[in-house]
């Protein structure tokens, strides 16, 4: 057995939430219980004791990946008397909002699933970020926090636009899990650097690409859509055709291979690897499927790997002949069309409701309102929509009682085209379908920070557009978007 030291067996992502930096991920008991399979809970919750006896004692999962959250508790209240691990879980909660009641509910059910009081990190997935009710979550789960139920708040597939809004709203998050491999390496870019200036670390998931970047695929031919036989392959594949397709991929594993057989040790852990060295990254995660199969030995020995600077540039030359994988992190959960992944992994959206309530006025006129003081006040709507056309009204960073995005002018532009996304999408239009857009801000000084938000949002839009400075309406504001869309077929 390989035994790597605490140094590189641990990591710590706050002063009280030690973890290993390989992380055993249970995603793969939704996958165990697809087609109405079962699993033998207790038999599955013992398997996890030698992962523990082994010094792996980190294990993520979710609300929605199976009965895995009964799994951690069966092994909770069956393991070896001293043992210490850390569970790491996630709520994922329908679209549409949620209470602060149901939050509390969401995170009681998953406390007695785990038989705990209180769960060491609760990482947050939305759906949607023109529904702005992801702030409401936020907050509920942070009074949560400080009630005691939940030691830290971690983020999960959240891009870089909204992890800084999320941060800007103060909001205390330790972490954002989310895809990264040799494959996808959109997590290197921009999240790297804004995790770096904010103390956030990253736990990577799919560093092996369900399988793709190990032995078994080296030198084979390109299977079909009906042979892969897991969630994980069927998403994966699609990273693949969009990374360039199987000749440059397989180039890649030819790449590892070298660098595997030179090191005696396995591809799979030449390719997580290469990731766990990225700075940014605090854990990865690897998949068991418990009670069937496991990586102990070989997860130990990742740890214990060292690769040399030759080694890493070999990578970085293959990695040349991949296409880049477009967009930014968690993109493949909210845009489609080609990496859509709810459904891969046991999570299907039954419906995407409106973020707006919306009332038709006459015959040709149908009215969005977003809740704010201000619409009631002054007699306004946040946007209407006449025959293909929706209009919103200028919209500042307001929701409910609170300012998001604090005083940074970037992260107050990003939530105000959410908002106007929202309302949009309420009224049957997209993002988009905008050409036009008004920018106006309290401070001239702003203009760089606003405009590269807009940039980041509509650089494949490309509206028409107007930035001036205006003294606008409250002392917190330092920007004010208004829009018009024009309804295409497509929306």
């Amino acid at each position: 057995m390989v035994n790597p030291t605490p140094d590189t067996l641990y990591t710590d992502l706050a002063p009280d939430l030690r973890i290993n930096r390989v992380v055993t991920g249970l995603w793969q008991i939704a996958d165990m219980e697809r087609d109405d399979r079962s699993v033998d809970l207790l038999s599955a919750a013992q398997s996890m004791q030698p992962y523990v006896d082994a010094g792996l004692t980190t294990f993520d999962m979710a609300d929605h990946y199976g009965s895995a959250e009964d799994i951690a508790g069966l092994f909770r209240s069956n393991c070896n008397p001293g043992d210490s691990y850390r569970v790491l879980t996630k709520w994922v909660p329908e679209p549409g909002g949620s209470s602060a009641e149901t939050v509390r509910t969401a995170i009681e059910r998953a406390l007695k699933r785990l038989q705990t009081d209180r769960i060491d990190l609760l990482q947050y997935h939305t759906w949607n970020y023109g529904d702005l009710s992801y702030i409401d979550d936020l907050h509920h789960l942070q009074a949560l926090k400080a009630e005691g139920l939940i030691g830290h708040i971690g983020l999960t597939n959240f891009d870089t636009a909204h992890l800084r809004v999320v941060l800007d709203s103060g909001i205390e998050v330790v972490s954002n899990q989310l895809c990264f491999s040799l494959l996808d390496q959109r997590a290197s870019g921009q999240m790297a650097q804004l995790c770096a200036e904010r103390g956030v670390k990253l736990l990577a998931f799919g560093t092996l690409a369900g399988g793709f970047l190990s032995e078994r695929w080296l030198g084979k031919t390109e299977p079909s859509n009906e042979a892969l036989a897991t969630w994980s392959q069927m998403k994966y594949k699609r990273y693949i055709d969009a990374a360039g397709g199987w000749e440059p991929y397989q180039a890649l594993l030819s790449t590892l291979q070298q660098i595997a057989e030179a090191r005696s040790v396995s591809m799979a852990n030449v390719a997580t690897r290469c990731i766990l060295d990225h700075p940014a990254v605090a854990a990865v995660l690897i998949g068991a499927r418990l009670g069937e199969s496991e990586h102990i030995t070989d997860n130990l020995r990742l740890q214990a790997l060292e690769l040399t600077a030759e080694d890493h540039a070999a990578v970085r030359s293959a990695l040349t002949a991949l296409t880049p994988i477009p967009g930014d992190c968690g993109d493949e959960y909210r845009k489609p069309p080609f990496l859509t992944a709810s459904g891969d992994l046991s999570h299907h959206l039954n419906e995407m409701p409106p973020p707006f309530p919306t009332q038709s006025v006459g015959e040709d006129r149908v009215l969005a309102g977003s809740g704010t003081s201000w619409e009631a006040l002054a007699g306004f709507s946040r946007a209407v929509r006449v025959g293909d056309r929706i209009l919103v009204s200028g919209t500042t960073a307001t929701h409910g009682d609170r300012v998001i995005g604090g005083s940074d002018p970037m992260s107050q532009t990003h939530f105000i085209i959410d908002k106007i996304e929202g309302a949009l999408r309420s009224l049957g239009g997209r993002l988009e379908d905008v050409v036009r857009t008004r920018i106006f801000v309290r401070d001239l000084n702003d203009w760089e920070p606003v405009a590269r938000a807009h940039g980041q949002r509509f650089s494949d839009i490309r509206p028409a557009n107007t930035l001036v400075e205006a003294r606008l309406v409250g002392d917190d504001y330092r920007v004010e978007i208004e829009a018009e869309a024009i309804i295409s077929e497509g929306s």
